[in-house]
């Protein structure tokens, strides 16, 4: 899926990257950004949709660390 929106994100960029023709410095760096802040939302998205194993994990691990493994 992520590879699916990443293709198509790059296609994309590189439709319009073809109509830009004295600005290519400033256009790479706000692909950059948005490239940045895409993967920023990924990594919240993926926090927050397994939140509950990995509380669980590290509730696990801390109770091993603890002897009453």
């Amino acid at each position: 899926m992520i590879k699916n929106l990443a293709l198509r994100v790059f296609v994309a960029l590189q439709g319009i990257e073809s109509k830009v023709t004295d600005e290519e410095g400033q256009t790479l760096a706000e692909y950059g950004l948005i490239m940045a802040v895409i993967a920023v939302a990924v990594v919240v998205t993926a926090a927050v949709a397994f939140k509950g194993a990995i509380v669980l994990a590290f509730t696990s691990a801390t109770k091993c660390l603890s002897g009453s493994c």
